[in-house]
């Protein structure tokens, strides 16, 4: 069983995802987060967002944090656009830790249908990575039936394994906490036992929740959501994470050690509200 992570304050450590052009400068950086925190950079596939991630991760290497880049396999071209995107983070921005997705086109770009095709390469080994996130979907994904999402993670387990690999499991945002940890619970019992990251939407409007749920495909989790606003009342109050922290946190104190060892925030209120909040909660001492 993977054990527990806790930060001295008791609570779970966290990552933070953030789009390339949002990382500030080093200056704020250092202000802003945490040494050794995880920063993921999302990829939303535009031209430019490979120029983006590239400076934003020099950018994060520079104050100490640790970029990991998304790779979305069905939007690289090419091997040699896949060897030369790893080559430049690994040499020129210090990056030894990604997360490989799908990356959610059909048809794909290029010769990669899938994560596990970019894994498979060898590529990012080449480059000295080995450790690298997948994705996890607690609420399932409108793609893919769970049969073939539980199938895809023993794949990747097993690529893990063969190649010394050090894996993890990153999931979408959420707002239903019963239902993750049930799903986490699973994947242990069905032999998947590696760290968790639970994705968790940071201090934000509900009405930007609500808009980002949506199209995310969490449809089902966005009803946990309105019912802790008071059926929607609160629309200009807010919500707060720790009604998807706090139970999960609390289900960790009373029974066995489970796989949910950090959380994920997906700061769609802003870098700084969510850093603010995670500081306070001590998440990050």
């Amino acid at each position: 069983m993977i054990g527990q992570v806790r930060t001295e304050t008791g609570r779970l450590p966290a990552s933070m995802e953030a789009l390339p052009k949002q990382v500030p400068p080093v200056a704020d950086l250092v202000t802003l987060l945490p040494r050794g925190v995880r920063v993921y950079l999302t990829d939303i596939g535009a031209p430019e967002t490979e120029a983006e991630t590239l400076a934003a991760a020099r950018r994060l290497h520079e104050a100490g944090c640790v970029p990991v880049p998304h790779l979305a396999a069905r939007r690289i071209a090419s091997r040699d656009a896949l060897e030369r995107r790893v080559g430049r983070l690994a040499e020129e921005a210090g990056v030894m830790d990604v997360l490989v997705i799908g990356g959610g086109i059909t048809p794909p770009a290029g010769p990669f249908s899938s994560s596990l095709d970019v894994l498979e390469t060898g590529v990012l080994d080449r480059f000295g990575i080995r450790d690298f996130a997948i994705a996890g979907h607690p609420e399932g994904s409108p793609d893919f039936t769970d049969a073939v999402a539980l199938e895809a993670l023993r794949r990747k387990l097993d690529f893990a394994e063969r190649t010394d690999a050090r894996l993890r499991i990153v999931t979408q945002f959420g707002f239903d906490a019963q239902k993750a940890i049930a799903w986490a619970d699973g994947l242990v019992r069905a032999g998947i036992d590696v760290p968790i990251h639970l994705g968790v939407a940071g201090p934000a409007k509900i009405t930007t929740l609500i808009k980002y749920g949506t199209m995310c495909g969490i449809g089902n989790s966005l009803s946990v959501l309105t019912r802790h606003g008071g059926g929607l009342m609160a629309l200009a109050a807010g919500y707060s994470p720790e009604t998807v922290v706090g139970p999960v946190e609390e289900r960790w104190r009373t029974a066995m050690p489970g796989p949910i060892t950090q959380i994920h925030v997906f700061p769609f209120g802003g870098l700084d509200k969510s850093a603010a909040w995670l500081r306070k909660r001590g998440s990050w001492c």
